[in-house]
């Protein structure tokens, strides 16, 4: 029967680790005490950390520290993962030792074993490669997680800064074509003042483009970092010039304009850069929410709602009621919106969690940063592309609402007084008649001084 363990040694003893995995003792340990949550750490942040040991086995081999055949096999090793080869090696549960310890020591592990096979060796001999000595040097948990949290969000950020930029412009060319279909204004869901349907989106977009701008205010502060700090971010075990090195070698290698912070001690302890961005990434739930529900009551119906919008269908609405449609991908970006308002909050409470030189609390920010990312970016491409694109106005049902709005009242004041307009939208309600029908009636007004009031344009941009 082929052999299906090997044994490792710890510094805690011996451990029994499957004979085919490329982790080692300490990832085999972690697996046994942290079966929590199924969940693994997102693959952004296994290749921000592969990164961190690419860019430190080429800083140690410049400063002489690294013989060049072992920074040759753990750059090579960096290489394959990157490449997207041994994802399955990394297993440690995202809720597991403070720090992030298990999952750093994964990748050492994984790393290590990879480069003594390139180097002729066996995996779990580590005679050539160590994941401490060799892999781990001059680091620590504490820089290199911290590290990882911040570059691994830059990546992930990216793709949502395109996908707010394109659902801002997919609102705006929403806005120019619904320009000219005057509707009711509501507040307090009464009818208001008169407003233009394209009015409406063109505020959408403004509010996505003021949320694009207030996160990417906040992703500058991820580009500050604290690798070299080891582990009190005093730079312990660090030859002079690592900090430097490594923050060289990971601008290039990562393509981020990265620098090193100004003190590695506040870039260990604090977790506000990862805070300014989870509530930037928060304020977007908390808009595009308001934006779902209102295009949910604006489409309600199609008979007896609003139904001033018709939005494109996607599934049957319902497993008993034949022919029913549901804004479906409208809820489905609500319930993004609520999870990421979530993990905003855990963020919050991880963040304050810290203690002294360290916030032991990073892996389960990092999760959460990485998973509010992650689905805000997949909820608004597809909201996009199946939902707000097709969106189509019922402008005859805009315009009778317009025309029999008690908002009305609000354009004929001026000329009518408030009382007397007060008096005849209570009038309208017990009569069943519009408004203007009103005003025609008791000569307050002429047919051509009604039009020229309730002109659509001089209505919703008075200033003009």
């Amino acid at each position: 029967m082929a052999k299906t363990k090997r044994i490792e040694k710890d510094t805690m003893g011996r451990v029994n680790v499957p004979a085919d995995a490329y982790y080692g003792a300490q990832t085999a340990r972690a697996l046994a005490t942290f079966p929590i949550s199924g969940l693994q750490s997102h693959p952004e942040m296994v290749r921000a950390v592969v990164l961190i040991k690419k860019a430190a086995a080429l800083s140690n081999h410049a400063l002489g520290r690294l013989e060049k055949r072992k920074s040759n096999a753990i750059v090579k090793a960096c290489d394959e993962i990157l490449s997207g080869r041994y994802q399955d090696q990394f297993v440690v549960d995202v809720f597991q030792m403070g720090a992030g310890t298990s999952f750093h020591m994964n990748c050492n592990e994984v790393l290590a074993n990879l480069a003594e096979e390139i180097l002729g060796g066996k995996r779990g001999q580590y005679r050539s490669i160590h994941p401490n000595d060799d892999v781990n040097m001059g680091q620590s948990t504490n820089d290199v997680f911290p590290t990882a949290m911040k570059i691994s969000a830059l990546f992930l950020l990216e793709d949502l800064m395109d996908a707010l930029k394109s659902m801002e412009n997919t609102f705006q060319a929403k806005a120019k074509e619904f320009d000219k279909v005057l509707k009711s204004g509501r507040t307090h869901l009464q009818d208001a003042a008169p407003i233009r349907l394209g009015q409406e989106f063109q505020a959408y977009s403004k509010t996505l483009a003021g949320c694009r701008h207030f996160l990417e205010h906040a992703a500058r502060s991820l580009l500050e970092l604290g690798i070299g700090g080891s582990a009190v971010g005093t730079g312990l075990n660090t030859p002079v010039g690592l900090a430097e090195h490594l923050i060289n070698n990971l601008s290039r290698l990562t393509g981020l304009k990265v620098e090193g912070s100004k003190d590695l001690r506040e870039a260990m302890q604090s977790m506000r850069p990862m805070a300014e961005v989870s509530a930037a990434l928060r304020n977007i739930a908390l808009e595009m929410n308001r934006i779902a529900n209102d295009l949910r009551l604006l489409s309600s119906g199609p008979k007896t709602g609003l139904a001033e919008i018709r939005l494109p269908a996607v599934a049957p609405g319902s497993s008993i009621m034949p022919g029913k449609v549901n804004p479906s991908m409208l809820e489905m970006m609500n319930m993004v919106c609520f999870q990421v308002m979530g993990c905003d909050q855990t963020v919050s409470g991880a963040v304050q969690a810290g203690q002294l030189e360290l916030n032991v609390m990073m892996p389960v920010i990092a999760f959460n940063v990485c998973l509010m990312i992650e689905i805000l970016t997949n909820a608004l491409n597809q909201v996009k592309v199946l939902c707000i694109e097709g969106i189509e106005p019922n402008v005859e049902r805009c315009q009778e609402y317009a025309k029999n709005s008690m908002g009305l009242a609000t354009a004929l004041s001026p000329y009518i007084g408030y009382s007397q307009a007060a008096e005849i939208a209570k009038r309208s309600l017990v009569e069943g008649k519009s408004l203007i029908e009103i005003v025609l009636d008791e000569g307050l007004l002429t047919e051509e001084e009604v039009q020229k009031i309730l002109d659509p344009k001089k209505m919703t941009e008075p200033n003009l």
